[in-house]
Order: structure tokens, then C-alpha cells, then sequence
């Protein structure tokens, strides 16, 4: 018989291709593999621990016939579930945020489950995350079962026991450095400690995304909230410790950029006909701002992922790079405005001011526009057509708090963006935006007069 003959569709979980990168890699010295996890049999390298954590608490006892899996998820751990609880005879209820991709909803969906979402701009703690609703639905739910990949070491287990001995025998050995995006934190410690045990000189680089905490805690020791705010990527970066990160086995951090990550997904298609997800972008761009440390004649690993038809709608879309300003479309960009004197740091006031002290800080810096801060974090704006407009309609609203009238927050753009893009994102209803230099940590306001001037 067929070494290729499995009993069902759970079988043919892992032993993925390693497949050499020759061009999306530009001058990188060392010779780069990619770990392409779409080979797996629901595209992404989730269903290793997703099948892990079922088969563990099955033999704990934790997971009955007839159970309901219940998890907080991106899509692709869901993915996973889903797959082993249609064969094993389990039902299943995801909880997701609602920046996640469309297709990876509808991908649960059609595989039966149950798909909740919710917002993405909420504290982990809040009862409206992902994390929150997950937990008081298996409270709620008879026979109810959290995987909680976030906490159940059987994640990272599963990498420990197959994708790091599935590197080490196709590299024969010879890796020196492993390169992955960093969610849950199973991927990169499972592997990464059976390869630092295999060859304790190997690299562990762990790549993070701004708006994620990952980087400041392994350099620091010190979670900062302050670091936490939305950002774009999917599947890395957290704005919580999940167990699953082990800290001592990842020897870097390195942050990426939303925009960054979204050209190199797409420049990995188009340079190596590898179909893969935002991560591996993410991975790749990583790659990129790290290549002094890889020498020739070392091996690097990078991690693929997940799979490019879960971004159809993303970066893979025209539209939707031009709506988010990470189009390459030549001339000037946000950079070249930030560098005008007339372009000043962000000025905000506080949420719990008054009204009347957001007129006055307005005046004095003589802004038609303001953000609102929360502990440091941009949680709304005020326009003084807005602010004009309540005061006569109600006098007394100067003395109330700045958050009884804020405004939705101005978005956030990549410093990078053209200034061709930034004209179609500053409307009356959005009269500003929130350029972010974020290797520098700075921010700057962009006012209509300002793009209108450069155009």
C-alpha cells in the first residue's frame, strides 16, 4: 500500500515542503528555505496544535462526545478545530475580531461552525473581545471546551515534536537561523526549543508587529500598554503574554510594519509563486531588516504560514492596497509632508478634559482638528465644525467631558504612504489623518491644506 493512504483527512497534518527562496530575498547572503505550511490539509500551520490540543484533552478526558470547541481565533487555529472536530464528531462556536479577512469566516462557516465577531479596538479584559466572549460561552454552553491556544502548552508541544524535527532531518541539520511570526507563540518556541537543543547555536528571530507588546517585553521586561493599538497584520503580534511565548527560547524581536508586510505577501507570490498570507510577509520583511546578521554559507528558515486565498479581498485586491495608502505609486509620500515645519507632533487632549479646554488647546495651536487620548492611546478627534455645531445646540455641553461629543479617531497611515493615495482618505466626515513614522515612534497630524498643497 501507498505510504500516501490515510484513514481520513487528520493524517496528512504535517511533513510540509521546505522550498529554497531565490529572489523575493534580494541580496541576503545566506541561502533561505521557506517551511511552507499551505500544505497542510487546511492550508495553515495551525492544524498541527489545533489536532494536538484535541487529541491531549481527549486523553485527559477534558473533551467528551457530542462537546461543543469553543476558541478565540484569527481563522486559521479555527480552521484547524473545525477540520478534527467534523471527523472526531465535535460542534464548534469561534469567537473572531472584525479585521480578520471575510474569506477566513466564511472558510469556518462552510465548515460548519458557529462564527461570532467582534471588535477589534477592545482591551483583551473587555467583555466585548474575542478573548472575553470565548470565555463566557463555555460557561454558557453544556459540554462546552476552550481550547485556549493562547494557554494550552499542548501548542507549542506540537511544534516541538513535529515541525522542529521536520527542519532539522530536511536541513540536514545545517540551519542556523529560524524566522517566524510570532501570535500565540507556539510556532517559534515548540520549534525553536528543539532546534536550540539540537544545536544550541541556532538564531531564534521572532517577528512582531507594531501595535503588539512582543518586542518591548523580551528587550525590557515591562509590558507596556502604551505600545498597544490597532494595527493591520493578521496572526502575529499580541496585546497580552500568552503562556505559549517563551521568551527565552526567541533571541530578537523585530517589528514590522502593516504596509511592509502587505507588499512582501504580495512580492512572494509574484517572485516565487508561493501563494501564502499576510504573516509570511511579515516574515519576509523581517528577513530584509535583519539580512546583516546572515552570512554566506549559513541556512535560514522562514515559516509560511497560512494561505493566500484567506487574503483574496486584502492585499491581493488593488483597491484595497490603494484604500489603505500601501500602493507603490512613485512621487512624494507622507515623508516628504511630516518634513515641512507647518506639520507638527500630535497634539491631543484628553478624553476627561472639557469641552470648553479642548476649544482652548485648539485656539492656542490653532488646530480646525484635534485627536482624543485615553492613557496615551488616540481613542477619538474632535473638528471644530463638530464642536461648534454641539455647543450651539446645547451651551452647557462646554463644561461636560470631551468624550460626550469625540468623534471617531483619525486613521492611522504608514509614513510611506503616497501622497496621491492620502488625498481620497481625508474627507468632511474624516477631515485629518495620523501619519506614523513608526520606526522613529512618531506621529504626525496631516490636515486637508496640507495634502492639497503638495498635490
Amino acid at each position: 500500500m501507498s505510504r500516501n493512504v490515510h484513514d481520513d483527512i487528520l493524517g496528512t497534518i504535517g511533513h510540509t515542503p521546505l522550498v529554497r527562496l531565490n529572489h523575493v530575498i534580494g541580496d541576503v547572503r545566506a541561502t533561505v528555505y521557506a517551511k511552507v505550511e499551505t500544505f497542510n490539509p487546511g492550508n495553515s500551520i495551525k492544524d498541527r496544535m489545533a489536532l494536538r490540543m484535541i487529541e491531549d484533552a481527549e486523553r485527559r478526558g477534558d473533551l467528551k462526545p457530542g462537546a461543543t470547541i469553543i476558541e478565540g481565533t484569527s481563522g486559521n487555529t479555527g480552521m484547524g478545530l473545525a477540520m478534527a472536530a467534523i471527523v472526531k464528531g465535535y460542534k464548534c462556536i469561534f469567537t473572531t475580531t472584525d479585521k480578520q479577512s471575510s474569506e477566513k469566516v466564511d472558510a469556518l462557516r462552510a465548515f460548519g461552525a458557529e462564527v461570532i465577531v467582534c471588535p477589534t479596538d477592545v482591551d483583551p479584559e473587555d467583555p466585548r473581545s474575542y478573548y472575553s466572549v470565548s470565555s463566557r460561552l463555555v460557561s454558557e454552553t453544556p459540554n462546552g471546551w476552550k481550547a485556549n491556544q493562547y494557554d494550552n502548552l499542548s501548542n507549542s508541544a506540537a511544534h516541538y515534536e513535529s515541525t522542529g524535527p521536520e527542519i532539522w532531518e530536511q536541513t540536514e541539520g545545517r540551519i542556523d537561523h529560524l524566522i517566524v511570526g510570532v501570535g500565540t507563540g507556539g510556532t517559534i518556541s515548540g520549534t525553536g526549543r528543539y532546534l536550540k537543543e539540537k544545536k544550541p547555536s541556532v538564531k531564534v528571530w521572532g517577528i512582531d508587529t507594531y501595535g503588539s507588546v512582543f518586542k518591548k517585553y523580551k528587550e525590557t521586561g515591562v509590558f507596556d500598554k502604551h505600545e498597544i493599538y490597532p494595527y493591520v497584520t493578521e496572526g502575529i503580534g499580541e496585546d497580552f503574554l500568552p503562556q505559549n511565548v517563551d521568551f527565552s527560547v526567541v533571541d530578537h524581536f523585530e517589528k514590522v510594519t502593516d504596509r511592509d508586510a502587505a507588499i512582501y505577501t504580495r512580492e512572494i507570490v509574484r517572485q516565487e509563486g508561493i501563494w501564502v498570507g499576510y504573516s509570511a510577509g511579515s516574515a519576509i520583511g523581517g528577513l530584509m531588516q535583519l539580512k546583516e546578521h546572515f552570512k554566506e554559507g549559513e541556512t535560514v528558515v522562514v515559516i509560511f504560514h497560512d494561505h493566500g486565498t484567506r487574503y483574496v479581498g486584502k492585499m491581493f485586491n488593488p483597491a484595497w492596497m490603494s484604500m489603505m495608502g500601501y500602493e507603490n505609486l512613485g512621487g512624494a509620500t507622507a515623508r516628504a509632508l511630516v518634513g515641512n515645519k507647518k506639520v507638527t507632533d500630535v497634539v491631543g487632549v484628553e478624553e476627561t478634559d472639557t469641552v470648553e479646554q479642548a476649544v482652548q488647546r485648539m485656539s492656542a495651536h490653532d488646530f480646525s482638528q484635534i485627536p482624543v487620548v485615553r492613557a496615551q492611546r488616540i481613542v477619538g478627534s474632535l473638528s471644530e465644525t463638530h464642536v461648534y455645531a454641539a455647543m450651539v445646540k446645547d451651551p452647557s455641553i462646554r463644561s461636560e467631558p470631551v468624550r460626550a461629543i469625540m468623534q471617531k479617531p483619525f486613521r492611522y497611515v504608514d509614513i510611506e504612504t503616497p501622497v496621491r493615495l492620502l488625498a481620497g482618505m481625508i474627507t468632511p466626515e474624516s477631515p485629518a489623518v495620523l501619519v506614523r513614522d513608526f520606526p522613529a515612534d512618531k506621529t504626525y497630524i496631516l490636515t486637508g491644506y496640507d495634502v492639497l498643497a503638495a498635490i
